[in-house]
Order: structure tokens, then sequence, then C-alpha cells
């Protein structure tokens, strides 16, 4: 089984930018997908890449501000999110999908391994 260990994330104010970061001892060209939680909503799927690195998706909200991108050598996964805004304000999770190979996903059905979560807080 995969352990996802996330870091990254934290306080920043509007407009800002954050790193997050996703490692595992052996990406193994799963597909990653980056999710986020808000206190009293569903959990959303904002960005993916298959394991191949050729196919990302983004959802609407963060296209254009958040870009995933991923460093098999270094075993990482990372979402860099810019432009933040209060509404981005979430526990932000990555998970990995083995049989996201040419292709990725924003459900969360396709994922079988989760990180810890970390907070990112958007201040206004």
């Amino acid at each position: 089984q995969l352990q996802l260990v996330q870091s990254g994330g934290g306080l920043v104010q509007t407009g800002g930018s954050l790193r997050l970061s996703c490692a595992a001892s052996n990406l193994d060209r799963h597909g990653i997908g980056w999710f986020r939680q808000a206190p009293g909503k569903e959990r959303e799927g904002i960005s993916c890449i298959s394991g191949s690195g050729i196919t990302t998706h983004y959802t609407d909200s963060v296209k254009g501000r958040f870009f995933i991108t991923r460093n098999d050598a270094e075993n990482r996964v990372y979402l860099q999110m810019n432009g933040l805004q209060p509404e981005d304000t979430a526990t932000y999770y990555c998970a990995s999908g083995a049989l996201l190979i040419r292709r990725c996903a924003l459900s969360d059905r396709e994922y079988s391994n989760w990180g810890q979560g970390t907070q990112v807080t958007v201040s206004s």
C-alpha cells in the first residue's frame, strides 16, 4: 500500500501563493489527485495528474491559478497554488490511484491511498 506524506500549506493572505507537496516511497506511475474539503462542505477534486504525467485536469474554480506537476525522480507531486482566495480555505488531501496511468480523474472513487491532509487558510 502506497503511503503518501503531505507537506506545505499554512496561512496566506488573499492573492498569495502556496505550494503543496505529496511524497511517496515510490510513485510507480500512480496517478495523483488533489482534493479539498472545507468545513460543512463535501470533499471536491480540484486537480489530478496521470501516472505518465501527460494528462492533467483541473476543476473550473482553480483553472489558471493552480498547477500540478510531478517529479518521479523525487517521488513527489506538487500543487502550486497562486492567486489564493478565501474560498480556497480548506483541508487539502492528495491521493493515489494505481490504475490512473494514462488518465486521471477528479472523482475520489478512483483513488485508494490518501495523504494525511494539510490545512490551507486564506485570510481576507
